[in-house]
């Protein structure tokens, strides 16, 4: 089967592709496996991080990608809550051991033994791939192969965040930076918080115009005010910036909700800008996102198909992966990018 791979760290730039195409065996799916034959593959900021080595040590080579939408083409000999031809996703979450502390109290997103797809497993930047079947999801009908992909990481991880920020209806929400999660969960307020105003503070022009097209009441800079307090801001940068700028804009009690997996150590001497009376005083609080559960995915779906949330989306073949990377590198973001694999009709 084609599929793509990291090799290893290196600097991610136009001129460098650091996803490189091989062919390799489809994988067999083990006892409690399905076989996944791919069709859509969204396209993450993780993946970037990957390459530029910020996330934990994947195992090299590892074939990317954690917002999977295709068939399931063979079961595991134990399976049997899905059936071949079932149309399911996969998200981040590949597996995790269920039986420590965090695992039974439902925040499996903490397992010491939790994996994640692309990662530590291999993942969607291929024609085939393999997951526990009960890390597999279906996928409602409201929604195409394309549009489904983003819900699974963008829209899952902004559901988290979204819960996390624990706003109530009618309270006021930053959303810093807007690209593939942002965008959803503004989506997700207009529909469960309908009285709650959503400011949108992004670099980019074309981002702020956008939120404003979704709904936003305002959109600033990055580095600007908002005309009023805010209840809470959830961050989806890669930058440190961002985070001293949004304190500012808390009100007393404010909860600021970082939803990234690392930080990028260019801008790190900001956090010394922090000024405790003006950034952290009063009772504000920081609060970071950590990876999703099997339970925010499912319920964001649920929740996603009776809105129903119709991601914004571009398309791109998985032999232009590269060039959709670069264009999330420059900024040149409008929803979110899926890769259209589309395996064919078997294995052979």
């Amino acid at each position: 089967m084609r599929a793509l791979v990291i090799k290893g760290i290196s600097a991610f730039s136009e001129n460098v592709a650091p996803l490189a195409q091989v062919d390799v065996p489809v994988p067999s799916p083990k006892n409690d496996e399905v076989l996944i034959r791919v069709r859509t593959c969204g396209i993450c900021h993780t993946e970037i991080d990957e390459i530029e080595g910020r996330t934990p040590p994947p195992r090299y080579p590892i074939i990317p990608g954690h917002e999977v939408v295709g068939i399931v083409e063979k079961r595991g000999a134990a399976v049997n809550i899905l059936s071949c031809g079932d149309r399911v996703g996969v998200g981040w979450i590949h597996s995790a051991c269920g039986t420590c502390p965090y695992c039974r109290r439902g925040e499996e997103n903490l397992c010491p033994s939790f994996h994640a797809t692309g990662r530590d497993r291999n993942g969607g930047y291929a024609e085939y791939m393999t997951v526990p079947a009960s890390f597999a999801y279906p996928i409602p009908d409201a929604f195409s192969d394309t549009e489904a992909a983003p819900l699974l990481c963008a829209g899952a991880i902004g559901y988290r965040s979204l819960r996390l920020a624990a706003i109530e209806d009618g309270d006021r929400l930053g959303l810093t930076g807007f690209g593939a999660s942002a965008h959803l969960v503004l989506k997700m307020v207009r529909f469960l918080y309908p009285s709650t105003t959503v400011f949108v503070f992004a670099r980019s022009e074309r981002e702020r115009l956008f939120a404003r097209e979704l709904g936003a009441v305002w959109s600033g800079d990055t580095a600007a005010s908002s005309p009023e307090k805010l209840h809470a801001v959830i961050d989806t940068t890669p930058a440190w910036k961002p985070v001293v700028c949004a304190l500012t804009n808390l009100e007393p009690g404010g909860r600021l909700v970082i939803n990234a997996i690392r930080k990028n150590d260019a801008d790190k001497k900001t956090l010394f800008d922090i000024d405790y009376p003006s950034h952290l005083w009063l009772e504000k609080e920081i609060k970071s996102v950590a990876n999703v559960t099997r339970k925010d995915i499912s319920e964001f779906l649920t929740i996603a198909a009776r809105i129903p949330i119709k991601p914004v989306v571009e398309e791109f073949s998985l032999d232009r992966a590269n060039e959709a990377l670069a264009e999330l590198t420059n900024q040149k973001i409008r929803g979110g990018k899926v890769l259209v694999v589309d395996a064919g009709n078997g294995t052979d």
